[in-house]
């Protein structure tokens, strides 16, 4: 069934489908406790609870809302998703809502997508097509309810029955008044993009105290990118100054269409051992430089798939050799800029054993752009995590890292290009 045939049904099904809920409701469980969540105006849509119900054969998923909202449905494959687009909505749902799911849904995940376009994206334990889905209104004193009911499909069938999701646009404002392409730029000062990995649905690593990635590494850039202007030698322009996201692919694109001569991608994961912290800095490489690299690039290399973008890259093939001695060229000055940052950083701040890696990170596959990827630390270590949110930690880490960068630019600010 096509996306129009599927919004066409709403209409049709919505007198049936309410007397059927109505019933369903009245044995659905209720949000726990007697606390209220803060007032929405009349224009903000804001989550307050969810649920699943159901079996194998019939699986209904349920978010009560503070007004009604139309949305949209598609779907991707390996792993099986399906994704729910809606206008903006502030997701204030009880901790830990969707990490459990039940029967045809694995779990699920929410979040800004795009200005003004939220998203939630649910992993599917098999292809499965919605056989029913509504908005109910607000009644009563009772909220307004999603429900969408899941029955299990073919595999043939099951992006056949859905459109894909449509591309998540480039941040109009970060590339309007700086967008120009490589080599084009007029300005004079070396032009340096910080990249806050994670944002909006993709959450990026949760920490030990519940701290989650995409705002600790959101606030550092901003302090980063405030001490670089004041040094008054860079440009210095972000893939993100919010709370949204941007699949892996557009960042590059981003910073290559503002020029950049340098990218930095700033992160904070996890590991899979406890014990594991210290500040990290990785370049590329197709073989990981040990396990934990590896583990960690795969993990990163997933969050398109976690929020719910499609995975289309372009060809990696590249037959000009003039492009292929700009990769080597640039992979030597993303070197030199690693081994640069760990010598500021080993005065600065506590570093990983091997603190310089490599790995296959989508993020650093620009051919013509020095790039790498920095771990501040990681959430997955308790110490680490007081660290990342303590302002003394962020100054000292952003000091060095300005300090690396200064030498690292140092030759060509001294011939005053």
């Amino acid at each position: 069934m096509r996306l129009k045939d599927i919004s066409a049904k709403l209409t049709v099904a919505f007198a049936a489908a309410f007397v059927l809920f109505c019933a369903m409701a009245n044995a659905e469980t209720s949000p726990p406790g007697d606390a209220s969540p803060e007032p929405a105006s009349k224009t903000e849509v804001v989550a307050t609870y969810a649920r699943i119900t159901g079996d194998g054969d019939r699986t209904r998923f349920i978010i009560d809302l503070s007004r009604s909202v139309t949305f949209t449905a598609s779907a991707l494959a390996n792993p099986d998703r399906v994704i729910l687009d809606m206008p903006e909505v502030r997701f204030d749902l009880p901790p830990k809502s969707g990490e459990a799911g039940r029967s045809l849904v694995k779990e699920w995940r929410y979040g800004l997508i795009a200005p003004g376009k939220s998203r939630i994206v649910l992993d599917m334990s098999g292809p499965a097509r919605i056989d029913k889905s509504f908005v109910l209104p607000p009644v009563d004193g009772q909220p307004a309810r999603l429900v969408i009911d899941f029955v299990k499909t073919t595999r043939d069938k099951f992006l056949a029955d859905y459109p894909r999701p449509d591309a998540v646009p480039v941040d109009e404002a970060a590339t309007k008044s700086d967008q120009k392409p490589v080599g084009a730029t007029v300005s004079t000062k070396p032009i340096i993009v910080l990249d806050p990995g994670h944002g909006g649905i993709d959450t990026g690593a949760i920490g030990v105290d519940s701290v989650y990635e995409k705002a600790v590494v959101l606030q550092f850039a901003k302090l980063l990118k405030a001490k670089l202007e004041k040094e008054g030698a860079y440009k210095v322009l972000m893939t993100r100054d919010d709370d949204r996201f941007i699949p892996l692919g557009k960042r590059v694109e981003i910073a290559r269409k503002l020029g950049a001569n340098l990218l930095i991608s700033i992160h904070a994961d996890s590991a899979p051992q406890h014990y594991v912290r210290g500040a990290t800095v990785y370049t590329l490489s197709e073989r990981a430089s040990d396990a934990i690299a590896a583990a960690l690039a795969k993990h990163e290399n997933s969050s398109d798939v976690l929020a719910g973008a499609d995975l289309e890259d372009g060809p990696d093939g590249v037959a000009d050799i003039l492009i292929d001695l700009a990769r080597r060229e640039t992979k030597s000055f993303s070197i030199l800029f690693a081994r640069t940052l760990v010598s500021e950083f080993e005065s600065a701040v506590k570093l990983i054993k091997n603190p310089w890696r490599s790995a296959g990170f989508r993020v650093l596959k620009a051919y013509d752009m020095p790039s790498i990827l920095v771990e501040l630390g990681y959430l997955s270590n308790k110490h680490d995590e007081n660290l990342l949110v303590s302002d003394a930690w962020r100054e000292r880490a952003a000091d060095a890292m300005v300090a690396s960068i200064a030498r690292f630019f140092r030759p060509r600010l001294a011939q005053g290009q």
